[in-house]
């Protein structure tokens, strides 16, 4: 059991924190607040390389893992830029087109996200079912060689950057009649494909959207896979790496809040010259949110291990419960350290409250706290299914 980054990891993760740094908070609340996306730290961050670290070398990427890919999500997060993308394209998409994609796909789509010039968001969330892929109401039907799709999608993020979505819809084996998924490599300006902006209580800036999917004309090969068997492993593919690296940004996050109020608190004098840190009040709530986060970047770390070595079913337990460990610890963190700031923490100015609606959100998305604890009931305690 290892638990040191190797030195290709320690000089990302070095290389990240500067970039993050050299940008900041600041940055990144003018541009949710302007209501612009944070394409210079994106478009440099994809020169640099690190946006296609988890992609083959072949296709232009560092030819790491989730990893590696986990920790550019961290740092920037840290650096107080939780950048949602990162998640969905490089993470997702990139994830699921290099493992189940064909070839061409590979070629066509894998470079793009490598460097940053192509974004692949991702759509299975709908207003009826969720995200129970069993219930999604979505289908795609066969229409000579070409594929028509109808249905509705929602909180879907950064449609409005993408150039294609990668859209989760059922569709009819000819030989048992049963729907079954399958993934479709959509162009975002496809006729027949309309987006309606979702105003969301929190400060980021990607937005969230509807979807709305009116037989969509599609040609064979936007079918991710040689065949329609190529469906349910596809989607699996990508849930595991969401997991961590949302995990990952959450970590980062409570970091970040633990660090912004730690500085204050060492510094702020009121009674008798002594920093308000020297009450345990005070500093003891901070010591348990950076507790609780320093443990939820170690089930980081092995949910990526145990993902990078193909182990997926440990895979799947570990990115569950870190996504839960790291979701709760970033919502503590950022809560604990708006209080320990008292009015300061509610300004602009401090950075900290800028993240409330983002850390809350994380305890939501893109799996609820109570489903893990679910799974987490089935798959680890042998507990009958509850849902």
């Amino acid at each position: 059991m290892n638990f040191d980054l190797t030195p290709e990891q320690d000089q990302l993760r070095d290389a990240v924190r500067a970039l993050g740094r050299k940008y900041g908070h600041g940055y990144f609340v003018e541009k949710a607040r302007a209501g612009a996306h944070t394409t210079e730290l994106w478009q440099e961050a994809g020169r640099l390389g690190y946006l296609g670290v988890n992609i083959p070398t072949e296709y232009g990427g560092g030819g790491g893992g989730i990893a590696e890919l986990a920790i550019v999500c961290e740092e920037l997060a840290a650096a107080g830029c939780p950048l949602l993308l990162l998640v969905v394209s490089p993470a997702i998409a990139a994830t699921v087109i290099n493992k189940h994609g064909t070839d061409e796909q590979r070629k066509r789509h894998l470079p793009g996200l490598a460097d940053g010039s192509q974004k692949i968001v991702f759509a299975i969330t709908e207003p009826e079912a969720g995200s129970n892929f069993h219930r999604l109401g979505t289908v795609a039907r066969r229409d000579g060689d070409d594929w028509l799709l109808t249905g509705r999608k929602c909180y879907i993020s950064g449609v409005d950057e993408a150039g294609h979505v990668l859209v989760v819809a059922r569709t009819e084996d000819s030989a048992t009649g049963k729907l079954m998924p399958a993934l479709f490599i959509v162009p975002t300006d496809a006729p027949g494909l309309e987006k309606s902006k979702l105003d969301m209580e929190i400060l980021s800036p990607e937005n969230q959207f509807l979807l709305y999917l009116d037989d969509v004309r599609l040609p064979a090969d936007a079918l991710v896979g040689e065949s329609l068997d190529a469906g349910l492993p596809a989607l699996f593919a990508g849930l595991n790496p969401e997991r961590i690296t949302v995990a990952a940004m959450g970590a980062g996050t409570g970091r970040y809040a633990v660090e912004r109020a730690s500085e204050y608190t060492a510094t702020r004098k009121v009674w008798g010259g002594r920093s308000i840190g020297t009450h345990q009040g005070v500093a003891h709530p901070l010591a348990h949110a950076a507790v609780q986060v320093e443990l939820a970047r170690l089930m980081i770390h092995k949910a990526a291990t145990l993902y990078d070595a193909g182990r997926d079913l440990e895979a799947g337990v570990a990115g569950n419960m870190a996504k839960y460990a790291a979701g709760e610890a970033a919502a503590l963190a950022v809560d604990t350290a708006v209080q320990a700031l008292g009015g300061a923490g509610m300004t602009t100015e401090y950075g900290v409250a800028t993240l409330l609606g983002a850390v809350r959100a994380g305890r939501i998305a893109p799996v609820s706290r109570e489903m893990i604890l679910n799974f987490v009931a089935q798959h680890v305690l042998g507990q009958d299914k509850s849902y």
